[in-house]
């Protein structure tokens, strides 16, 4: 009987909680969207940038450091 409860007992406690957040969610509205969906994209250009940035700095002394070496 306690490997059965063992079992049961943390099935029981998950669907509770799974439960107790699905009655916590709600659909966003049209403002709450597309502040997340703005947030989002500024993220996204934000990164890209460093990348592209980290990109712009680091392939010119990759090459100089390889015709250099290649001397």
């Amino acid at each position: 009987m306690d490997a059965l409860d063992s079992i049961v007992n943390p099935l029981r406690e998950f669907s509770k909680d799974s439960a107790r957040l699905v009655k916590r969610c709600h659909k966003p509205d049209r403002k709450e969207f597309t502040k997340v969906a703005l947030r989002t994209a500024i993220g996204f250009v934000v990164m890209g940038f460093v990348g592209f940035f980290v990109k712009l700095i680091f392939i010119p002394i990759n090459l100089t450091f390889i015709i250099v070496g290649s001397g």
